[in-house]
């Protein structure tokens, strides 16, 4: 073996789950950013967490209103994923920008992904630095499956997104 980078790694180790991170901005409009840094952490209770850049608007959204919809995006929005992930939601609206149809999920006024395979409602519990991100802790709420889409992952880093 060879001394390697973590982002080497993380390529050699690809493909990697993509999830996009549904908020809501201080208007109501719904915004999403693409994270392929995210896991289970426990079943009893239900919790996940996921990590983004100390700059994503996103996480100042998640850490202001403590509301967030982590979701599996499905093949047909591929290409909006890569958009929602390289474009910042301040000043853009990605739904638009990206022609992204959504859905409501019972009890929430955030919009997800009309093609989305999974999405996990979840409450913000708590967030930790991590070096140049924050790792965002969440108790789950409700979760919700299309066993028809099929779920994309980031392949090679973020140079492809495509199912596997």
């Amino acid at each position: 073996m060879e001394k390697i980078t973590l982002s080497k790694a993380s390529i050699l180790t690809s493909p990697n789950p993509v999830t996009i991170v549904c908020t809501q901005k201080p208007n109501g409009e719904t915004n999403f950013a693409t994270v392929s840094w995210w896991t289970y952490l426990s079943y009893n209770p239900n919790m996940i967490a996921y990590a983004m850049a100390k700059t994503s608007y996103s996480g100042e959204l998640v850490r202001s209103n403590k509301k967030v919809i982590l979701t599996i995006p499905g093949e047909e929005i591929a290409d909006a994923v890569i958009g929602c992930g390289s474009t910042t939601g301040r000043n853009t609206d990605k739904m638009e920008k990206f022609n992204i149809a959504t859905q409501k999920i019972s009890g929430s006024d955030i919009l997800v992904p009309l093609h989305s395979k999974v999405a996990i409602k979840c409450n913000m519990k708590e967030f930790i630095e991590v070096g140049d991100h924050y790792l965002y802790i969440c108790d789950v709420e409700d979760v919700y499956g299309d066993e028809k889409e099929k779920a994309l992952f980031a392949w090679n880093g973020y140079s492809q997104i495509r199912p596997v």
